[in-house]
């Protein structure tokens, strides 16, 4: 079972999931350190990513703070980004 690392950002998603490219390019091409865990290799994260969410809908993005976002867009990330300092 995937564990979520406390003090990092870990981002559920899948490659077939539009959203899901979006958030990770944008984290890529904001130089933002994140553990990625892609629930095609990973189908038991899936509960993880749904218990944390409680829905299934990705991606789901865990900030270090424990806060979370499911489906956000660019501007929610880089909202929350800056308020925990990271960018």
């Amino acid at each position: 079972m995937t564990d979520v690392n406390r003090g990092q950002i870990t981002m559920f998603g899948a490659e077939w999931c539009r959203d899901c490219r979006r958030t990770k390019a944008q984290l890529d091409g904001l130089g933002v350190a994140y553990t990625y865990v892609d629930l095609e290799a990973d189908p038991a994260a899936a509960e993880v990513a749904k218990d944390i969410s409680g829905r299934t809908n990705i991606p789901v993005v865990v900030y270090p703070d424990a806060s979370h976002h499911v489906e956000p867009s660019n501007a929610d990330v880089e909202g929350k980004l800056r308020e925990l300092s990271l960018i």
